[in-house]
């Protein structure tokens, strides 16, 4: 921090997990063989659909974009704290923070409108069957993807205009192992309650719209699947529970942080890790192993590589 009448915060230091140095070396190994996983794992269901002619349709499209976003949505982040578990000061520039803030609720909004888009495809799949080749179209499922990280950024905008001007001239101490813009507000040397109800609205609207939007979606196709008994149905099932499962998983953290945001729970700082590191390796998990479509493409393509 720079000293003098006018000093102001050039960095933050992170409190990431705390504990001797043997357990911060359990934890970099630990969360460093977890960020591999979500990684790999999301980059092969992304080469996977990828490679394989059978999984060019909407709902595999739209899934192998949910894995690509899971892994910027763990990276924005996780490999800072990874590095941070073997260093003894953690800090992090004002920049750096900045640009942490920006890409935490870029790729976070983004997955929200993407996993609404999901819903509004299996719910024409389901509901609406013989439609669904003339609505779910190559432009219209490509409309909802760049829709969902046009919005990001713009939520994202939205959100880093509180912030950006505030002065900030100490305390530089940050209670998470990322900048999250909560507990960054609160450290501004001014009055920020009307900033803080305007940032708790603004990602209230983005949530609960996107909540409500998937709600009307799975309770149409709920409806649906019980008034049918085929097989075809039963596969049905079996997707909707994955995706309600991923939805569940995604939102639930959510809503807890954004409902005590100015609070320093040490519940909030684990719910955070369970949002940005083990949420993104859930998905494709739950995806994959309840997909036997999916699972096949993968045994397929590891075949191949072994022939070449």
């Amino acid at each position: 921090m720079d000293q003098g009448n006018n000093s102001r915060v050039t960095q933050f230091v992170l409190h990431s997990l705390s504990g001797p140095q043997e357990l911060q070396h359990i934890y970099f190994a630990f969360f460093t063989l977890f960020y591999s996983s979500v990684v790999l794992g999301n980059l092969l269901i992304v080469l996977t659909v990828l490679s394989e002619p059978a999984l060019h349709t909407p709902m595999y499209f739209l899934l192998s974009n949910l894995s690509f976003i899971d892994v910027c949505l763990s990276t924005f982040a996780t490999p800072k704290m990874i590095v941070d578990f073997l260093k003894e000061h953690r800090t992090i520039s004002f920049e750096g923070c900045m640009a942490q803030v920006f890409f935490h609720h870029v790729f976070a909004g983004g997955e929200m409108m993407l996993l609404v888009a999901m819903a509004y495809d299996r719910y024409v799949a389901i509901c609406r069957p013989l439609h669904y080749a003339a609505i779910m179209s190559v432009h219209k499922c490509t409309v909802f993807v760049v829709g969902s990280w046009l919005i990001g950024v713009l939520h994202s905008v939205s959100q880093l205009v509180f912030i950006v001007n505030l002065p900030f001239c100490g305390p530089n101490k940050v209670d998470s192992f990322f900048c999250d813009l909560p507990l960054i507000i609160k450290l501004a040397c001014t009055d920020t309650y009307i900033l803080e109800i305007l940032m708790i609205s603004d990602s209230d609207v983005m949530a609960m719209s996107s909540f409500v939007l998937l709600l009307i979606s799975y309770t149409l196709i709920l409806i649906t699947v019980r008034r049918r008994s085929s097989v075809g149905m039963a596969k049905a099932r079996a997707t909707l529970t994955a995706h309600v499962t991923v939805v569940t998983l995604f939102f639930g953290p959510c809503i807890f942080i954004y409902a005590w945001p100015f609070s320093n729970f040490l519940v909030n700082k684990v719910l955070s890790i369970f949002y940005t590191v083990f949420i993104p390796l859930l998905n494709p998990l739950i995806y994959t192993l309840r997909n036997k479509e999916v699972v096949s493409a993968m045994q397929k393509l590891s075949r191949q590589q072994v022939s070449f």
